[in-house]
């Protein structure tokens, strides 16, 4: 009795795929269609296109995450993100406590603007107050020249007439002396005055405005540090910490996924690898896809998977697979890490 209920069953289970086959068979029969006909019609059913015979395989989503992070670790004081939510390029992500690379940056920019000051100082010369003063200097010793010029000449025409003694005309020659070069140089200092600095010195000065500069790129390189933005538009797939937390530093602290970085990871047997190229168009479908999207071919394994010990005989060459990577074309967000996929080549 048992027997004959099992093989009931089983005739009931062959008839209702008979049915579930008569309708496609019936059409590719009345279309004149024969077996490749048959296979595109199914494939138009399953969502994913025309494919050829035994040319559908099983894969998952895979993706590349980015992860942003800083090179510098410190508290992290804010978060502007969540999960799920999508950022576009630039968006802050995170920010660190900056006080002491604030502090760092303000002192650099202080350092800059007094090697700048020096460099100005010594290409300009001295100030014009202290100009002046020499000025007023050089004024007072021509005026006391043109006194002992005109006493010399009056102790010599009196020494002529025998009224004063040689010594007096002598002394009078002295500070006419004195007075004139006292001219020359106060004449001499204006020039200096107004001069540059040695060159030396302002190769110096030169080389400590290049330094402060450098210390203020890299203080403000290490304040950009601090902050969290994101590189491409992209969804926020997790954050990692919660303000508070001492974050290391190189530690990810938000988690993104570009949808460029979406990928198809499929499986394909030795005997149908031959048939599939970089650069290839493959249809992806999946449980509740609204319909199949387009992928291309990015990457196919040069080493097989799930290798048996012996993978030159005959009876275990049908259990090497390949893996192999394709990129959607178009909208893959319609696609989720992790979800189980079908995909067809399409028919070259």
């Amino acid at each position: 009795m048992k027997r004959v209920v099992v093989r009931v069953v089983v005739l009931a289970v062959l008839a209702g795929g008979a049915l579930a086959l008569w309708g496609p068979l019936r059409a590719a029969r009345d279309a004149g269609e024969g077996a490749g006909g048959l296979l595109e019609r199914i494939g138009g059913m399953l969502g994913i296109g025309a494919v050829e015979r035994g040319d559908v395989f099983s894969g998952y989503v895979e993706a590349e995450y980015v992860y942003v992070t800083s090179s510098i670790g410190g508290t992290l004081m804010r978060l502007d993100v969540e999960r799920g939510r999508q950022v576009e390029a630039g968006a802050p992500l995170f920010a660190l406590d900056v006080a002491s690379e604030q502090a760092a940056a303000e002192e650099a920019t202080a350092r800059l603007a007094q090697a700048e000051a020096q460099l100005d100082n010594l290409r300009t010369g001295r100030r014009q107050p202290e100009i002046d003063a020499i000025l007023a200097q050089r004024a007072q010793a021509e005026a006391a020249l043109r006194l002992s010029e005109a006493e010399f000449a009056r102790q010599t025409q009196l020494r002529a007439t025998g009224v004063v003694a040689q010594q007096r005309v002598d002394e009078a020659r002295a500070q006419r002396d004195r007075d004139r070069s006292r001219v020359t140089e106060l004449i001499a200092q204006i020039r200096v005055a107004r001069m540059e600095a040695r060159e030396d010195e302002i190769r110096a000065a030169e080389a400590a405005v290049s330094m402060a500069r450098a210390a203020l790129a890299q203080a403000e390189w290490r304040l950009g540090q601090k902050r969290g933005a994101a590189p491409v538009p992209a969804l926020v797939v997790d954050t990692l910490y919660r303000p508070g937390e001492m974050v290391q530093a190189g530690t990810p602290v938000v988690q993104l996924l570009p949808p460029a970085n979406i990928k198809i990871r499929f499986f394909v047997p030795q005997a149908a690898v031959a048939r599939i190229a970089v650069g290839q168009t493959v249809a992806v479908a999946c449980d509740g896809c609204p319909g199949p999207v387009a992928a291309t071919v990015r990457f196919i394994s040069p080493r097989a998977e799930f290798t048996p010990p012996v993978i030159y005989s005959r009876e275990q060459r049908a259990r090497m697979m390949f893996m192999v990577e394709a990129r959607p074309a178009a909208r893959p967000e319609a696609l989720r890490v992790g979800q189980p996929v079908d995909v067809a080549l399409a028919r070259r």
